[in-house]
């Protein structure tokens, strides 16, 4: 059974002297939850060249405060464009298709492009900052995947290249 009290009190949240929840008062156990179906995905969305972004959760959409959620397309025999996501922490689910994810493994030195198949079902994260790009290599299927990000927003920054221009990553010490 769920607990509607205020910790160290017996008080419901939102609750009138009669223990009724008072619709005037907005609290974290009275909200209401939010359905988008695909028909309401909205476009209106950073996007990359070589993908289409769509948007279902975000702070436009639902009123999110700290995700944003929704799907990227990447049409057959198509690459987007090199990009990361400023500081957003990256969840992918793969839906549909085979997409490739590439990043620059700074691990290695020299350092060195390397992409990550993936099969439906698969997850990628892809963490702040971090320069990539999706590829479908499929000459006859679109790849499609879910994608969850840590920001309330899309962030999206277009790049020419892999290479990482930030600051220079350090260990704390």
């Amino acid at each position: 059974m769920a607990d509607d009290t205020c910790e160290g009190t017996d008080e419901v949240v939102g609750a009138g002297a009669s223990g009724v929840p008072d619709p005037d008062v907005i609290d974290a156990f009275h909200r209401r939850l939010h359905h988008i179906a695909p028909g309401a995905f909205s476009s209106d969305t950073s996007q990359t060249t070589g993908m289409r972004r769509v948007e279902a959760i975000s702070g436009k959409t639902v009123g999110s405060e700290n995700l944003w959620m929704g799907q990227t397309h990447v049409a057959p025999s198509t690459n987007s464009a090199n990009h990361h996501h400023g500081k957003s922490e990256t969840a992918i689910y793969v839906a549909s298709g085979n997409p490739r994810f590439v990043f620059l493994d700074i691990d290695q030195t020299p350092p060195v492009e390397t992409v990550v198949e993936t099969k439906p079902g698969d997850y990628i994260f892809v963490p702040p900052f971090v320069p990539h790009r999706e590829e479908n290599p499929d000459p006859d299927n679109e790849a499609v995947v879910v994608i969850a990000r840590t920001t309330q927003e899309a962030i999206v920054v277009n790049l020419p290249d892999l290479k990482w221009d930030g600051p220079v990553r350090t260990t704390a010490g």
